[in-house]
């Protein structure tokens, strides 16, 4: 993950700049990629809670679950300290620098199964996960 650098608030014009040292021709990876389907998911739920669509994702790695780590979803409306912030799909995500070790590489999904709807976590740095999805260890 040494190619991926956290972007201070500051340096995020409108809040919705790529992470700091992003230039056209050597284009940094994002930490968490989001499908379109989980995009427009996550803007009928925020359509639904009436929040304003100024608010984008924050996508987090927080200590918890039945495996170790759980990952966490919640609106935001604005960049912190280091944070990664960027645009998928038309939706600003940001992912704090801690997490963004956590998460590299994973895609984010809306699933829609025989045992219900969600979003699903392709994270290829998770060595084990646990029945719900929503956990993982590393």
């Amino acid at each position: 993950m040494d190619d991926i650098q956290p972007q201070s608030a500051s340096d995020a014009p409108g809040g919705s700049a790529g992470p700091a040292g992003e230039s056209e021709e050597h284009p940094q990876e994002h930490p968490v990629s989001l499908t379109a389907k989980a995009v427009d998911m996550v803007k009928i739920t925020r359509d639904g809670e009436g929040i304003d669509a100024s608010h984008g994702l924050r996508v987090a790695v927080r200590g918890g679950g039945c495996s170790g780590f759980e990952y966490a979803l919640d609106f935001e409306g604005e960049a912190r300290a280091n944070d990664y912030v960027y645009d998928q799909h038309g939706l600003t995500v940001y992912v704090d620098a801690v997490s963004a070790r956590y998460l590299e590489g994973t895609t984010v999904d809306y699933v829609l199964g025989t045992s219900g709807a969600g979003f699903k976590f392709n994270n290829p740095r998770a060595q084990g996960t646990c029945g719900c999805g929503s956990s993982f260890t590393v």
